[in-house]
């Protein structure tokens, strides 16, 4: 297992490398930071040569990333536009975006993995159809629509949740935003439970299992079901990545300062330090999700062994 994770970590390397440099290529060489800085106006010549000096533009594109990347790892992560650290920007808005990407994980394995164990154990009958369409409809409607629903129906019509956010952004006010979060990935994790618990329960091994005696339960939650969550564990695990860095909308619907305030709010004012700050920590992300995902196989099925 050991040697796994090493080498594991090791290929993240050039993984990293590669996504970051995209980036930056993206975001520095595809656009004039400098002229954004200035909006409409145009810059003084020598005003803003003295601006790409200072901010190491000046230099060819590959210098640019190496001197990039040399912050980094000395845990600076450059000065947004406005004069403020992208450091302190990411301490007030990852904390915000991970409870919230919490509370979103949360609702879609107990909600969706339950709703898809039940489905799948009835397959053919009402809970089953009525399960697959109303997954069907949460997939089909848009997050900005059943955002602006939701909040409108709990937190205006009834009063059930604050309509926004505070900026402390306590736990009870990002329920109801995780769940406008979680719905379009709580719909799937319903159908992959449902389909692979209706694959795995006809198996040899399950009907072996109650052959033997053992409780219905039992095989059910020891057996079926851990051999059923493989395909969604992979799936909440990539998700994690995506809930983090799509939740653009949401947090505009309840006006939530988190990482996706941010990423819109350097998209919008072409501030490119803060843009190629936070989605080099979105990589970090999905590169740890997808090995915590890894070694969670040998978990749910005792046949997996790293070596």
């Amino acid at each position: 297992m050991g040697r796994y994770v090493v080498r594991r970590l090791l290929q993240m390397i050039p993984v990293f490398i590669g996504s970051t440099f995209l980036i930056f290529f993206m975001v520095y060489a595809l656009g004039d930071p400098v002229a954004a800085m200035f909006g409409d106006r145009a810059p003084d010549p020598a005003t803003a040569a003295q601006i790409r000096r200072d901010l190491y533009l000046d230099q060819p594109l590959g210098k640019q990333y190496l001197h990039y990347m040399g912050q980094i790892f000395q845990g600076n992560f450059g000065t947004a536009f406005n004069g403020q650290s992208v450091t302190e920007l990411m301490a007030s808005a990852f904390p915000v975006t991970l409870r919230l990407t919490l509370i979103a994980i949360v609702l879609e394995m107990l909600v969706g993995i339950t709703l898809g164990v039940f489905s799948g154990l009835r397959r053919g009958r009402g809970i089953d159809t009525s399960v697959l369409l109303l997954s069907l409809v949460v997939v089909s409607v848009p997050t900005f629509v059943s955002g602006y629903l939701l909040q409108f129906v709990f937190g205006v019509r009834w009063a059930w949740a604050a309509p926004s956010v505070s900026p402390e952004a306590p736990l009870n006010e990002l329920l109801l935003p995780g769940l406008v979060l979680a719905l379009v990935s709580l719909a799937y994790v319903t159908r992959l439970t449902r389909t692979s618990i209706a694959e795995n329960v006809r198996a040899d091994y399950v009907r072996t299992a109650l052959a033997k005696g053992l409780p219905r339960h039992r095989v059910i939650t020891r057996h079926l079901l851990r051999n059923s969550l493989i395909p969604v564990v992979t799936f909440i695990g990539t998700d994690i990545g995506a809930l983090m860095g799509g939740a653009i909308v949401t947090e505009r619907i309840f006006n939530i300062h988190g990482v996706g305030f941010q990423l819109y709010q350097g998209i919008l004012r072409q501030n490119s330090p803060t843009v190629v700050g936070f989605v080099t920590i979105l990589v970090l992300v999905f590169l740890l999700a997808n090995l915590l995902v890894d070694l969670l196989y040998a978990v749910l099925d005792p046949r997996i062994r790293y070596a």
